[in-house]
This record gives structure tokens, sequence and C-alpha cells, in this order.
């Protein structure tokens, strides 16, 4: 089975989790895993799943993602697809900050049935980031850290490899 993390990044934080997604599923076995940008990528062609992420931005998807998903609707109707996100809402894990994260994902869940969601906190560092985003961060007291939870994102990864599987 091969199959493809795709991901849309700023600052590397949601690169870094999807690499750790796609090492989670190849090292259970049965798999060859190819963890790529989307903006690397002309299609799905050849893969029998997709896990696809992006950082949330204002909100929403980053616009390469979303449009990454729109461009191969068709494709990717036709093999399982896991979606994640990487979003700092979720450095308090609450059900309220996890309902507005998923809610983020509306737009992309009308263009894909993802089999399963993966939710997941991210990081702001300043330094990472472009002079204005940096100065607005800043303005928004938003608060620095990587705030991911390594164990939630590999337990994630592991049981999404059965649900890619039998989907």
């Amino acid at each position: 089975m091969k199959i493809l993390v795709a991901y849309a990044t700023k600052a590397g934080s949601t690169a870094e989790v999807a690499a750790e997604i796609g090492r989670v599923i190849e090292s259970k076995g049965g798999c060859q895993v190819d963890v790529r940008p989307v903006g690397k990528l002309n299609g799905v062609d050849g893969y029998d799943a997709v896990v696809i992420g992006s950082a949330i931005r204002a909100g929403k998807w980053l616009p390469e993602a979303t449009k990454f998903v729109e461009k191969h609707r068709d494709a990717l109707s036709q093999i399982p697809v896991a979606l994640f996100t990487v979003c700092l809402t979720l450095k308090d894990d609450t059900e309220e900050n996890r309902r507005t994260v998923a809610a983020y994902l509306d737009p992309v869940r009308e263009v894909v049935q993802p089999v399963e969601m993966g939710l997941f906190a991210g990081v702001m560092d300043y330094s990472n980031l472009p002079f204005i985003l940096r100065l607005m961060m800043k303005a928004m007291k938003s608060p620095q850290g990587d705030f991911r939870d390594w164990e939630a994102i590999r337990t994630w990864a592991a049981d999404l490899r059965p649900a890619l599987l039998k989907a």
C-alpha cells in the first residue's frame, strides 16, 4: 500500500507533524509513505490513501492546501482520505477549542469526506514569522512556545493506519 502525507505549512511546524505521522504509519510495516508539501505535488495518482494537513491562518486552512483538495477532488473521492490541522488555538485543549478548530475544516469537508480527522496544537516562534505577522502576533499577545502533544500525534497516526486500510 502506498500512502501520501501531504501538507501546507508557513513556519515548519505542520511539516514536522506530517513527517511524524508518515514515520509512524510506515513503522507499522506493509506501507510505503511519501511525505510532501502540497505545492510540490501534481496529484495523487498511484496512492492508495492520502493524509492531508495544514496549518491554520485566520481561521482557515492555508490556501495552497485548500486549492490542492479542490483541484484533486475527483481523485480524492476514490480513495480514503484523512485530514489533520495544526492550530495554536489548541494550546488549550478544551472541548470548545476542539469544536472551533474542527469547524475550520468545514470548507474542506464539503469537498472531501475524511475517514479520520486529527486536531493538534502547534508552535508559535516569533523568529520564524515574517516581520508583519510577527508584529501582529506580538500585538495580540500570542504565547510563544511549542504546544504540540507528540504522544497524541503518534497515537492518532497509529490509529489512522487501520482506518486508511479498511476504508
